[in-house]
């Protein structure tokens, strides 16, 4: 399965240390609550998350405390309490176990809305962003349900300006830089109409998987082939598939026809976290700061 897309600092905070949590008469006035079609009439105690970047959010914008499970793969922040549920393989039993007042899930798998929904046990679907605004609906969505709905407001701000000001860094091109983005070594990739597509585009660049789904039909995730690889000759390859999948700026050389690229003979391969890159939670802004510190590597 493809995954779609996707330490924050601005000024001297970061949106991973959250801020003041909101007292219990303030968010008990706030409630009955409706966001993200998830209607809550007070304020939740205990969180299940089966998103790692929802667990990220939640943690951000100072809900952690009300966090009581997360699933197997929230490895960010180091405090999170990860279990053994899976958000691949959902079982409504086992979150039911944990009587959860809220559960944040990323897909629906298993249809596990329908079951938990009968349990009337609410859900929140946090499906992939498709953009940083729809990223940043989901974070002052989290914000609302749980009562924290400042704090999401700040967090997306601060994440927004870091964003603006790292962009507007860039140097100024005739000619904008081309780019392929490796998800797997099977050569899937990630198109503009994608969230780290969209990503990539603000900072300037062209994606050269977007004549591959010029149509849609592969939803933003093609797969490519070497000779289109080759043909297609990159300025810039950033490789989202270190960690799971051993890639390195030197396994993409040895490729067959690879070394003739310019993004190889130029040392223009850029090695991104795997995680950070297929979520579109704070972090985000660690992944935008690793593209536009190697967009500005290149020169004008």
């Amino acid at each position: 399965m493809i995954l779609a897309l996707v330490a924050v600092t601005a000024g001297c905070a970061s949106p991973d240390e959250p801020a003041p949590p909101t007292s219990s008469a303030e968010a008990s006035a706030a409630y009955p609550v409706t966001a993200g079609g998830v209607t809550l009439d007070q304020r939740p105690q205990r969180i299940v998350s089966l998103s790692p970047t929802a667990t990220e959010v939640l943690f951000a914008i100072g809900a952690g405390p009300q966090v009581v499970a997360v699933d197997d793969r929230s490895d960010f922040p180091a405090d999170a309490p990860v279990t053994d549920l899976s958000g691949f393989q959902p079982n409504a039993e086992s979150i039911s176990a944990r009587t959860p007042d809220l559960v944040v899930i990323s897909n629906d798998l298993n249809d596990i809305v329908a079951s938990l929904t009968t349990l009337k046990i609410p859900v929140y679907l946090a499906a992939a962003a498709t953009s940083l605004d729809d990223g940043f609906r989901q974070w002052r969505e989290l914000g609302a349900l749980t009562g924290h709905p400042a704090e999401a407001e700040d967090l997306v701000g601060r994440v927004g300006t870091e964003i603006d000001k790292l962009v507007a860094g860039l140097p100024e091109r005739a000619t904008p830089l081309t780019y392929y983005y490796e998800l797997g070594p099977e050569l899937y990739s990630a198109t503009s109409t994608t969230f780290v597509g969209a990503l990539l585009g603000r900072a300037g660049l062209t994606n050269v998987a977007d004549p591959a789904d010029a149509n849609g039909a592969a939803g933003g995730y093609p797969q490519l082939n070497q000779e289109f690889l080759v043909k297609a000759n990159p300025d810039l390859i950033f490789l989202a598939d270190v960690t799971c999948c051993g890639q390195s700026a030197a396994t993409v050389a040895a490729r067959p026809g690879w070394n003739t690229m310019t993004a190889v003979q130029r040392k223009q391969v850029v090695a991104l976290d795997d995680d950070i890159a297929s979520r579109w939670g704070p972090r985000v802004v660690d992944l935008v700061r690793a593209v536009t510190d190697a967009v500005a590597k290149v020169p004008a």
